[in-house]
């Protein structure tokens, strides 16, 4: 069984270089360190990790590492390197623990005679259906190392989507949490201390102070159940989310919203129409390919609807019909569809599909942005204001008096 070992040595320009290796002894750590013309080498066993078997304490397998690695295999593969040496090497230089492990026994995996893409589908939460079956089927035709620039490319624009589209949730988000903050240290610290200044005015107190200053004391005396409720709303939320029909539901509520529902079908056209490309074009059948789409689309309703395509193709129907009838997918995206399978060229059309539609969410997104930022100026203007104006009213009116 071979240990890891950690080394430290002077490379050929007296820089000192450290590293780790994987060796059988440490004499053998130093033979291969000479033959890097590394010197003065200093070698120990490296020391176990306590929480190396704990799966909470180690760290996730990123997108990024997945998109490296695939970049890094297909150079590897189109250089005329053996499938077993690019693992090795990928193993070897992989920083991130958890798929260095996962690396490593995958290429355990390919050495007793499994193919390559059963070893992957032993780690489904870092390899999906849909990179194992392309994978599978550039080992069937001899193109891995196509297949791997195709995967790369396609997994880049999909992380560059997923970017976007958090970066538009994100702005409002923060805003609403500051906002909630912000009116909450109000309510609870500054909005009693004009109380207590106000109890010997021996006045009539404004309608909207008096109505700020009862706010605060409900808030004060309910904190707790408050925040009880708020819990509680986001787990039922995330529990009628995690079922069938509170999916199902949500999912089509989210698709007719007025500007964010825009935004999410836009996004599931891109992503139908690259997914499909890519697949198509790597030598997956159409209608495989359409099951592994459907099942990663997102959206419950996106799904019904590539299943319903599915179901007509293997009526003997086309694409375009169902894909117009489901009424998710605009005209225009059916009326392409349609000229590319009359064309023979389904995989290019769906490609500059997909092209143009990453340029639409970029201009959907930046039209929420847009129209997101003075909505949240005006709404923390009005709230915040209103509760600072209702708290100076009072003195106001005593000025006035005095005056």
């Amino acid at each position: 069984m071979p240990t890891v070992y950690l080394w430290k040595g002077k490379n050929p320009k007296g820089r000192s270089v450290k590293g780790e290796m994987e060796a059988g002894t440490p004499e053998q750590v130093k033979q291969s360190l000479l033959r890097r013309k590394i010197t003065d080498a200093k070698i120990k066993k490296k020391p176990k990790d306590l929480f190396a078997n704990v799966a909470l304490f180690q760290p996730k397998v990123k997108e990024s590492d997945v998109i490296i690695f695939s970049r890094q295999f297909s150079t590897m593969i189109d250089a005329g390197l053996p499938l077993l040496q690019c693992l090795d090497i990928l193993h070897t230089q992989q920083e991130n623990p958890t798929f260095k492990k996962n690396l490593k026994k995958i290429k355990e995996s390919v050495e007793t005679g499994e193919t390559f893409a059963d070893s992957l589908k032993k780690f489904p939460k870092v390899f999906n259906e849909l990179f194992i079956n392309m994978v599978a089927a550039g080992e069937a035709g001899g193109i891995l190392d196509i297949i791997l620039k195709r995967l790369s490319a396609y997994m880049e624009k999909m992380a560059k989507l997923k970017r976007q589209v958090k970066g538009a949730m994100t702005y409002p988000i923060i805003t609403i949490l500051v906002a909630i903050i912000v009116v909450a240290v109000i309510l609870v610290f500054v909005i009693p201390v004009f109380a207590e200044m106000f109890a010997d005015f021996g006045a009539a107190l404004p309608a909207p102070t008096l109505f700020v200053m009862s706010l605060s004391n409900f808030f004060i005396k309910n904190i707790v159940w408050i925040i009880v409720g708020i819990i509680a709303m986001v787990f039922l939320f995330r529990r009628a989310y995690a079922s069938e029909k509170g999916r199902i539901f949500l999912d089509d509520l989210f698709l007719r919203l007025p500007v964010i529902g825009i935004l999410i079908r836009k996004v599931a056209v891109a992503k139908f129409t690259r997914t499909t490309s890519t697949m198509i074009s790597s030598g997956v059948s159409i209608l495989e390919a359409l099951d592994i789409v459907a099942k990663t689309s997102g959206n419950k309703m996106v799904e019904f609807a590539i299943q319903d395509v599915k179901i007509g193709i293997s009526e003997g129907r086309s694409m375009a019909d169902p894909l117009l009838e489901s009424g998710v997918f605009p005209s225009m995206v059916c009326s392409m569809i349609a000229v590319g399978e009359s064309t023979g060229a389904l995989d290019t059309m769906m490609e500059k599909i997909a092209d143009f539609y990453d340029d639409e969410v970029d201009q959907a997104v930046k039209n929420l942005t847009d129209m997101i930022e003075p909505f949240m100026l005006v709404f923390l203007g009005v709230i915040i204001g209103g509760l600072v104006i209702s708290m100076y009213l009072p003195i106001f009116s005593m000025a006035g008096a005095i005056s």
